[in-house]
């Protein structure tokens, strides 16, 4: 069977002779570090896409995929609208909200919150809020009722618990005969959710549209805008693209990703810095091969001056080194890619079970929002960190093969 001699050769050096077993040593260092690099590299970046798309997941929760208003931050006539704007084949789902922010107080407790003024069967469908209800239900909800779905830290801020009241104070005026005051109203806490989220559990309240209308001095039939659910959140740009045709300059419409841009991008810039820093551990690694091919280099020295005695060209002794660094840097990626992938698959029952193992609780539910550790292994990324790692270890070969390529046959030999 053909086989090239500097694959032959290289092959061969990675195998230790009795007295060499120190340098093969270094080598098993090189590999164990290139596989543990790759190994946290596939682990960690995997458990922050499980983090990111859970944070996703729950931002969506509360919000829209997409939103339709006026630019005066009003709309009129939502139900056309909403009927214009499902004609899109994308477009699953639409519900009118009213939005305003407003002082919640019981007592000496005051406290902020955001209002969103909804109709509860139409909100189904476009968020999860229903699902999310610790106490009460989201279709207690009432027109003419007045009664109220906070968040369970800001129930808890304000020392309120279901069928108990709170004043709402908004920021508009009402002139009365001894003067001008705040606009407030007394709201029935008819539920509490809890979604996992202290921007939502702490700061947000729903009441139904038409109670919503009437606070806030709406008038019949106007909303601020319309909430969309799509069928595929991903493709929301392009949706948002065919609604901004549709409707024309008429409205403003937005998507998921320019509502939460700042935050996403935090989440990406975080996951780049931490590649970033694990290509680095992968770097330090591949020194060990650097250390490795150095010691061999030095150590074949008569070896390689009789090859180019015998016509080897340099770079022929070039090769013969890189493909050994290169054997080192396969075997390390392979490795842990094969280590990494299991436990990025099964990381939230390892956890689990060391969790039990060490009676202890990682992520209590009590001071982190999200307490399971979950992951998101993606094929195409792995296989580019597996890539990028195996590129390190091959740049790495370089140095240590250039200088065996400069051995001069009769000084190698001189004392031999």
């Amino acid at each position: 069977m053909f086989q090239p001699k500097e694959l032959f050769i290289g092959l061969r050096y990675t195998r230790a002779k009795r007295k060499t077993h120190f340098v093969s040593f270094i080598a098993f260092i090189s590999i164990a570090g290139v596989s543990l690099g790759v190994f946290a590299l596939i682990v960690v970046l995997s458990v922050m896409n499980g983090f990111g798309n859970e944070l996703r997941d729950r931002t969506l929760s509360m919000t829209s995929h997409a939103t339709i208003t006026g630019f005066d931050g009003t709309m009129g006539s939502w139900e056309l609208n909403a009927e214009k704007a499902k004609q899109n084949p994308s477009v699953v789902s639409a519900a009118p909200y009213i939005r305003k922010e407003v002082m919640l107080s019981n007592g000496r407790r005051v406290s902020g919150a955001l209002v969103r003024g909804i109709e509860p069967e139409t909100e189904k469908t476009v968020s999860t809020v229903a699902n999310k209800m610790v106490s009460g239900e989201l279709t207690d909800l009432k027109d003419g009722d007045y009664g109220i779905v906070i968040g369970r830290e800001l129930a808890n801020s304000l020392g309120v618990y279901e069928g108990d009241k709170l004043t709402v104070i908004t920021p508009q005026a009402s002139v009365t005969a001894v003067g001008v005051m705040p606009r407030l109203r007394r709201f029935k806490v008819v539920g509490v959710f809890e979604v996992g989220m202290h921007e939502f559990d702490s700061a947000m309240a729903y009441v139904h549209i038409g109670d919503a209308a009437r606070l806030f001095s709406f008038d019949e039939g106007q909303v601020n805008g319309i909430r969309l659910k799509l069928l595929d959140l991903f493709e929301a740009r392009t949706v948002t693209h065919e609604l901004n045709q549709t409707f024309g300059e008429e409205y403003w419409i937005r998507d998921w990703t320019r509502q939460h841009r700042n935050f996403f991008k935090a989440l990406k810039t975080e996951k780049t810095v931490m590649f970033i820093i694990l290509l680095m551990v992968i770097a330090v690694a591949a020194l060990n091969i650097v250390s490795t091919l150095m010691m061999t280099v030095r150590d074949k020295e008569a070896d390689i001056a009789i090859l180019r005695a015998l016509g080897m060209t340099p770079g022929s002794i070039m090769t013969i080194f890189v493909i050994q660094g290169t054997i080192i840097g396969m075997f390390g990626t392979l490795i842990g890619v094969a280590a990494g992938v299991p436990v990025a698959l099964n990381v939230f029952e390892i956890v689990s079970w060391l969790e039990r193992l060490f009676q202890t609780d990682f992520l209590p539910s009590d001071v982190y929002y999200i307490s399971d550790i979950t992951a998101d292994v993606r094929p195409r990324e792995v296989l580019t960190y597996a890539v990028s790692a195996f590129v390190i270890t091959v740049l790495a070969t370089i140095y240590p093969a250039w200088r065996a390529s400069r051995t001069m046959p009769a000084e190698a030999l001189r004392y031999e």
